[in-house]
């Protein structure tokens, strides 16, 4: 069957997108627009104009600096269907982010997370979280640590992060993690969870102390500091907050993790080139509390995943304001 004609609207874009040194082809742009990554072609224009909108051309320069046959658009893709906030794109975002929660499940073979307060669905929970986690060897990403180096490489000399974990893959953290995930604060106390912090930061004995104390005086007044955290309900609870996103919430909460996101690796890619870009990054209090705890998404499966751990913090966050 012969194709149709391209349409003016993608006509326009493909010549606007030449005119910014970049080649694109009408039926890629029509590839585009059927994967949600723009928006219909009533919207690409200025009011009665034929000038494309400038957050349109900049979605579509994006797509043809990332898109590529065969390779797919990770959390880029994410962030152009949470700008374009239809309810079409809403629910890729839904069903992409709970695919890539389960992930760590579905390639553990982990098919359902056991249930239930008896002994022998707490033990079949851990047992879950061991297989979950596996026996592959854990890499050491002291972010912190890093950069500190590479800055001292080109003659800078940067302050330490207070508070900023050494390895945010210790075993100890890890196995916490997996039996959190499994089975949330019900399966973990704060007490495990401050003592695998004090085996991940053995220089930090007097902020783990002090975290210790909040989480006891919390507990005289009737309050589970952990209860309260995104991972309160494990992984049953972090789905359950996507699924149940209002479209609007659940774009915002994409788009805003996704565009910090995109400006730490900006800032990143900048400082190889620009040295001291370092000194007031890591003074930024964005950097403390976030990017050193793991803010720098890595390529593929594992940076969706962590996209998807903010967008659920970012939502709970909205639920608790």
């Amino acid at each position: 069957m012969a194709r149709t004609k391209p349409s003016t609207a993608h006509l326009a874009l493909v010549r606007a997108l030449k005119e910014h040194g970049f080649k694109a082809t009408p039926t890629q742009v029509e590839r585009w627009q059927q994967n949600s990554w723009l928006p219909k072609p009533s919207a690409w224009f200025e009011p009665d104009s034929p000038t494309i909108q400038p957050h349109i051309l900049h979605q579509a320069l994006h797509l043809a600096i990332t898109a590529r046959q065969g390779r797919g658009m990770g959390w880029i893709g994410w962030h152009l269907w949470a700008a374009n906030a239809t309810t079409d794109s809403a629910q890729r975002l839904r069903t992409d982010l709970v695919a890539s929660l389960k992930r760590p499940l579905a390639r553990a073979g982990v098919d359902k997370i056991p249930t239930g307060n008896s002994d022998r669905a707490f033990k079949a929970r851990q047992a879950a979280a061991t297989k979950v986690l596996g026996k592959r060897r854990l890499p050491r990403r002291d972010l912190d640590e890093t950069l500190r180096a590479h800055a001292a490489e080109a003659g800078l000399e940067l302050p330490r992060s207070p508070g900023a974990l050494p390895n945010v893959f210790h075993r100890a953290l890890m196995n916490a993690g997996a039996r959190l995930l499994l089975g949330g604060a019900a399966d973990l106390g704060s007490e495990e969870l401050l003592g695998a912090l004090e085996q991940a930061m053995p220089n930090h004995t007097e902020m783990i102390e002090r975290m210790r104390e909040e989480c006891r005086q919390a507990e005289l007044a009737g309050t589970d500091l952990l209860a309260q955290s995104p991972w309160a309900q494990g992984l049953p609870g972090m789905v359950r907050t996507v699924e149940t996103a209002d479209d609007r919430d659940l774009c915002h909460a994409v788009h805003t993790c996704t565009l910090a996101t995109g400006a730490l690796h900006d800032l990143l890619r900048r400082s190889s080139v620009e040295p001291e870009i370092f000194a007031p990054l890591t003074g930024d209090v964005m950097w403390r509390e976030w990017a050193v705890s793991g803010g720098i998404t890595p390529e593929g499966a594992p940076g969706l995943a962590a996209v998807a751990l903010n967008t659920v913090q970012y939502l709970t966050g909205l639920l608790h304001a």
